[in-house]
């Protein structure tokens, strides 16, 4: 198992607005999986919810592009299904970090136990 932290947005295409960005690429044998977080979205100088929605900050994971051989940019077309929770409508970046690492570590124990998503 392979885990890279990446310093940009993996999906929300506000994500230039947000204060808040992971983007952690997980890769196990020939699967490449995005866990990507943002929040914490200023618009007009205070804080929104992200599309108009009550939260402020959210959790996706996608498989990554199969052509991006460098990158490894999500597939917006695979996204990944898991169990933990992928939302808050909390301003609370500590949330949004633990959030972050439950989801990467409930899909790290799915790849492990055979899980290709």
């Amino acid at each position: 198992m392979k885990r890279t932290e990446r310093g940009w947005a993996g999906h929300f295409c506000c994500a230039y607005k947000c204060n808040f960005r992971r983007n952690t690429l997980l890769e196990h044998k020939d699967i490449k999986i995005v866990v990507s977080t943002v929040g914490a979205m200023l618009d007009g100088g205070r804080y929104e919810a992200l599309d108009g929605r009550n939260r402020f900050y959210e959790t996706e994971a996608f498989h990554s592009k199969e052509s991006d051989k460098e990158y490894h940019d999500i597939d917006v077309s695979r996204q990944v299904t898991f169990n933990s929770e992928w939302e808050t409508n909390k301003l609370d970046d500590i949330k949004a970090n633990e959030m972050h690492e439950k989801i990467v570590a409930e899909i790290i124990k799915g790849l492990l136990s055979g899980n290709k998503y």
